[in-house]
């Protein structure tokens, strides 16, 4: 009563509280606010409709605006619903959601809009605080999917390019390199009948190993009209052909051997071995190091133990001595600045043939002997050499071991010389039962030169027969009898023994024989024979992923009927103007009735050599061949460099006649040849 007592009494205006102005329009809000809040607050006071303090009409009237602002409270719950939709960050109070199973009122939430509109003004300047958060969620959600979409994305891009580049870039990329090692060039001339030196070695630091080369070139005088004969050494790139650096030298160089390593010299170091000059150059440009002068040199460098304690693999080398009663000299020399160590010690051999050796040898036992000789094979310790040319100096604790097996060899306690092989028939080569021996490497590398000295001996002698020395007790292990061997045997993987097998050729008229014999037991495991190609010239063996060897090897075409063997020896005779095609065939193990030629040619090869490509997975295989020329001029030297891979891609099949039928009816098909051989690639055993 009191309340509405007051309200009646109130002037129809309202004032404001600062200028006591009349406002109409704030005095009708708040009569309608009053207003509102006596009907929302009767159910509170436990008032219903029909209460003693209001008449019908006012009933009816309120109960008018009771119906129409029930429609207004549906219309804003609509709107607030949709409102609620778009901002799903909002809690259940605000969607007017019940709580605890309580409804709220309409005026909590409408204060409560009342204040966030209140506090939405304060702080964006009249904008909606609804449209503010509805906007940043959104944002946050936005960012939010984006860097989860990165996070998928970003590695399955880098995934895709990676496929990408493995799939079309890098095999571009090795079919370029492979172009690249495939090229030819003409360096000097061949009038000089001995074959040039040649060695391969990575002297520009590409990881691919390089070709060094001695040449001759001979140049005409001006004013007299003679010609000079010039030598020089030419380091060329094994991926291009071009020349990287040459030294003139006074003599022709007869021997190359790279691998000799300075602790102060980054660049390897490669000996240049002529007649009478020993000249050590940094291989990366070919500038001089050092050189000594010494006479009738015979043989190339042994690499030796440090024996000066100066850090560096000494050398050993043999010479002839101005004494004529004297067969040979063995000199020491300092790997670090070419010294002399001492005086040559000279040797009366008691022999005569082809020199062999100098070879280096470690016994089980650790002592080092040195293998040499006039057509035979004998030992003398390290020891004993240091010993006659330094006299009582100290020596090192490696050059003081003796081998007891090895010394009870000797034919009695005043000789110095171990007995290897001595007999009526000369010996014609000694090469250590390495892989990779051979093929013109002539390494100086401590650790390459590690296990040829610790291994078994291949021995050829009287020309025709083939043996192995145990290096533990000196005796044959077997021997094999065979035609003329006229060339060193080739060491490779024929079977699947782990032991190394020996290629090995012999002519005779007009035929060419290739054998390759077990290195095991001494058995022949395969044979062959061709039209001789009339040239000398080693075998090459790779090994490949198969486990196995791969033969190259010249020769001209095979003869594959007995029938056929005098029509083609007499063909020379007969048709002499014709030239001879030489021929440059493959040998694999997995195919031995099958051959693939590679190259033919009318030129003459007189030095190859073979270059691992590591990163490639494959060879290449490096000659040197004289080129005949046109009127009276000497035939050009033509350096050739050729990838095995593709050469091996486009080679011919040539089938060889089988030995017996089960070999003729175990012919493989063309197809699988050629899926064996795409599949083949070299490596470095």
């Amino acid at each position: 009563m009191a309340a509405a007592l007051s309200r009646a009494l109130k002037l129809p205006g309202k004032k404001g509280s600062d200028l006591g102005e009349y406002d109409p329009l704030t005095q009708a809000d708040s009569d309608e606010s009053e207003e509102d809040d006596l009907v929302l607050n009767y159910p509170r006071n436990g008032l219903g409709r029909d209460s003693c303090l209001g008449s019908g009409s006012i009933k009816l009237h309120k109960s008018e605006r009771l119906v129409g602002e029930a429609r207004d409270d549906d219309e804003e719950e609509d709107d607030d619903d949709e409102w609620m939709q778009r901002l799903p960050g909002k809690s259940r109070r605000d969607r007017g959601e019940p709580k605890d199973g309580q409804l709220w009122s309409h005026r909590d939430l409408s204060r409560e809009r009342m204040g966030e509109e209140l506090r939405g003004a304060g702080t964006s300047g009249g904008a909606g605080l609804g449209v503010h958060n509805a906007d940043a969620e959104k944002k946050r959600i936005r960012a939010r999917n984006v860097v989860r979409s990165m996070f998928f994305l970003v590695p399955l891009a880098c995934a895709t390019l990676l496929v990408l580049m493995c799939a079309f870039l890098i095999p571009c990329q090795k079919a370029e390199l492979e172009k690249k090692l495939q090229w030819e060039k003409a360096l000097g001339d061949a009038a000089d009948p001995t074959p040039p030196a040649l060695a391969l070695w990575d002297v520009d630091g590409d990881a691919i190993e390089d070709v060094l080369v001695a040449v001759t070139e001979w140049t005409n005088e001006t004013h007299t009209a003679q010609r000079n004969k010039n030598y020089s050494m030419v380091a060329v790139s094994a991926l291009s052909g071009q020349v990287l650096w040459r030294k003139v030298m006074r003599e022709s160089v007869t021997y190359i051997q790279c691998g000799l390593r300075y602790s102060e010299q980054p660049s390897t170091v490669c000996l240049l071995i002529a007649k009478s000059i020993l000249m050590a150059i940094n291989g990366t440009t070919g500038k001089r190091l050092w050189m000594v002068q010494l006479k009738d040199i015979e043989s190339q460098a042994v690499l030796l133990p440090n024996i000066d304690s100066d850090r560096v693999p000494d050398l050993l080398i043999a010479t002839l001595p101005d004494d004529k009663f004297i067969d040979l000299s063995l000199t020491l020399i300092s790997g670090l600045s070419g010294t002399v160590l001492g005086r040559p010690v000279p040797f009366n051999l008691t022999g005569q043939g082809k020199l062999i050796g100098p070879l280096l040898h470690e016994t089980q036992q650790g002592a080092f002997y040195i293998l040499f000789g006039l057509g035979n094979v004998q030992a003398i310790s390290l020891q004993d050499i240091y010993f006659r040319a330094f006299g009582d100096m100290a020596m090192t604790q490696a050059l003081r071991r003796k081998d007891t097996m090895w010394e009870g060899l000797k034919k009695n306690n005043l000789s110095s010389f171990i007995r290897i092989y001595r007999g009526s028939e000369h010996v014609e080569f000694l090469l250590p039962l390495v892989a990779n021996w051979g093929n013109n490497h002539n390494s100086l590398d401590t650790v390459a030169n590690l296990n040829s000295t610790r291994s078994n001996w291949v021995l050829v002698y009287g020309a025709s027969t083939l043996s192995v020395l145990r290096q533990k007790d000196l005796r044959k292990e077997w021997t094999f009898t065979s035609a003329s061997i006229h060339s060193q045997p080739a060491l490779g993987h024929f079977n699947k023994d782990n032991v190394l097998d020996l290629f090995v050729q012999h002519s005779a008229n007009g035929i060419m024989q290739a054998q390759i014999v077990d290195g095991s037991n001494g058995s022949l495991l395969w044979r062959a024979d061709f039209v001789c190609p009339r040239l000398v010239l080693e075998t090459s063996t790779i090994f490949t992923s198969t486990g196995q060897s791969a033969f190259l090897f010249w020769a001209s075409e095979p003869i594959k009927a007995p029938r056929n063997a005098t029509k083609t020896t007499r063909a020379p005779g007969i048709a002499a103007a014709r030239p001879l095609i030489r021929k440059l065939f493959l040998l694999h193990p997995a195919f031995p009735t099958v051959l693939l030629e590679l190259n033919s040619t009318t030129e003459t090869a007189v030095t190859s050599a073979v270059s691992y490509q590591e990163r490639l997975k494959d060879a290449t295989y490096i000659t040197v061949s004289s080129r005949p020329t046109p009127d009276s001029e000497p035939a050009a030297r033509v350096v050739r460099s050729m990838s095995l891979k593709a050469a091996v891609s486009r080679g011919q099949i040539v089938r060889l006649a089988g030995s017996n039928k089960e070999e003729a009816s175990s012919k493989p098909a063309t197809f699988e040849l050629n899926t064996f051989f795409r599949r083949l690639y070299f490596k470095r055993q």
